[in-house]
């Protein structure tokens, strides 16, 4: 077991949590007299301060419980089902206590259940057994035009205006069909730019629109790696790429959070640079939507797509979201073509005289499943509750928390050869990474994964050799961070043996 309450000198300017408090919270006030010494600090300095105003080390519980206290969202994580620790089927009783919350740090991959998902579900299973094919016109959210009523919550997520948004399909279906109207290759310009190790999906499919135009992936699909020795791409590089490179380009597609390092690629400057050279600029938000502030109307992004189960919490395979800005409203149509993207006032005319909705609505090809709107509704209900400016002044807190517990902790100690050690490959810079974090260990990955699923925690791991933590500011706390570094503690202990 970990000590977590190792003495470290006080610092001699205290101040209290409180003041930092309204700081987070953004608001000045009478009450913030100190708040001034609180702009600007690292996540390290904020934890040394409040620790110090507790008289404790940063390292102590007491840390993680005031600022939990004291967090301005701490009452969304109860609009969430977060499962026991005997729960989870990995899990090893003789270990650990059951009946304790489980240690939820997966939300990259699959988010929580919200509480209103099971209600919003029966709804419409009863309206379904009570009236039928009514249910399309009537009822809370008419299966008709269900998705449209909730769009505006999901534009403010993205930072996209509500008819820059359709809610449709999965996310390889929308890039299809984005990269189908923003893919027009030339002979002179025909590439898509995308980071070396892309999600498979991004990377598949951008390899088979390549192959569709009549070109050869080896010499269109055009990929940037990470310097020599480093595990993240650096933007200088990737915008030295595209001016380089740039009028050859047709598309220039990268994710905005990468789903193996964490990094928070710069999208702004990347679009800048893209529309410098003539190139259309897309995004894959999979691992950004939910997670980081976005602004794609204001960054003038030209398209993205998103899954909605990972931050989003709409449940696995849930309804996918698509954005077209709305500059190219009427100028960029879609190439394949249903009735839903037909204008909803004339849709039930069946003349097949296609009305086509302008912008991305115009995307949409058949009636959306109501029963993934359900738990995808009842989650943004849960985002409306308050901002992503919020959410992420406390996971960068949060992030950073984790970060520094990990350094205490684990870092490499050279009068310590045996010793376990744990390396972050996600960048250390707040501001290119999400909630995130990337851990390579010293000792065998897979030995350590699992020790930490018997000891009740959910996380992940991916080849070859990283477990992706990801404390989720929505719902995850302070206090879950802690004890997550008390059990990997013991989980590495073990694996030592």
């Amino acid at each position: 077991m970990i000590n977590l309450t190792l003495n470290t000198e006080r610092s001699k300017s205290i101040s209290t949590a409180d003041e930092w408090i309204c700081v987070w919270r953004g608001r000045s006030s009478v009450n913030c007299t100190v708040m001034d010494q609180f702009v600007g600090l690292t996540p390290r300095e904020t934890l040394a301060k409040v620790s110090a105003s507790l008289g404790c080390s940063p390292t102590s519980p007491k840390v993680a419980a005031y600022l939990d206290k004291h967090d301005p969202v701490r009452h969304l994580r109860k609009e969430f089902l977060l499962p026991t620790i005997a729960d989870l089927p990995p899990s090893d009783l003789s270990q650990v206590d059951g009946s304790k919350e489980c240690i939820y740090m997966v939300g990259n991959s699959l988010g929580l259940q919200p509480k209103k998902a099971r209600k919003y579900l029966e709804e419409e299973l009863d309206n379904w057994a009570k009236m039928g094919v009514h249910g399309h016109v009537l009822g809370p959210r008419p299966w008709a035009w269900a998705e449209n009523t909730i769009e505006e919550l999901m534009a403010k997520v993205v930072g996209a205006k509500t008819e820059e948004v359709a809610l449709m399909n999965g996310l390889t279906v929308n890039l299809h069909l984005l990269l189908l109207s923003f893919y027009k290759p030339t002979a002179t310009r025909h590439k898509i730019l995308l980071e070396d190790k892309a999600f498979p999906s991004d990377h598949y499919a951008v390899e088979s629109q390549i192959r569709l135009r009549g070109f050869d992936p080896q010499t269109s699909m055009l990929r940037i790696s990470p310097r020599l020795g480093e595990e993240t791409l650096r933007t200088k590089d990737i915008l030295k790429r595209i001016k380089k490179e740039g009028d050859s380009v047709a598309v220039v597609m990268f994710s905005g959070v990468q789903y193996y390092t964490g990094q928070l690629f710069d999208m702004a400057a990347i679009t800048e640079a893209g529309h410098e050279k003539g190139c259309f600029v897309g995004f894959d938000c999979a691992h950004a939507a939910g997670n980081v502030e976005l602004k794609l109307h204001d960054w003038g992004v030209d398209f993205a797509c998103w899954c909605s189960y990972k931050y989003i919490n709409s449940g696995a395979g849930g309804i996918a979201g698509a954005f077209v800005h709305q500059k190219h409203k009427h100028t960029v149509k879609p190439a394949l073509l249903g009735w839903w993207g037909h204008n909803l006032k004339t849709r039930f005319e069946m003349d097949n005289v296609l009305d086509l909705q302008p912008g991305v609505s115009g995307f949409r090809l058949s009636n959306q499943p109501i029963l993934l709107v359900c738990p995808l509704q009842a989650s943004l209900e849960v985002f409306n509750m308050t901002s992503m400016k919020v959410l992420r002044r406390k996971s960068l807190l949060l992030t950073g928390y984790l970060e520094f517990l990990i350094l205490h902790y684990f870092s490499e100690d050279t009068s310590q050869p045996h010793k376990a050690c744990i390396r972050i490959i996600t960048p250390s810079d707040p501001q290119q990474r999400g909630c995130q974090l990337s851990l390579c260990f010293s000792v065998p990955i897979r030995t350590v994964f699992k020790e930490m699923e018997k000891r009740g925690v959910a996380c992940d791991m991916r080849e070859p050799s990283v477990l992706r933590i990801a404390p989720v500011p929505l719902y995850n706390s302070f206090t879950d961070v802690h004890r997550f570094i008390e059990t990997l503690g013991a989980a590495l202990t073990a694996s030592c043996k």
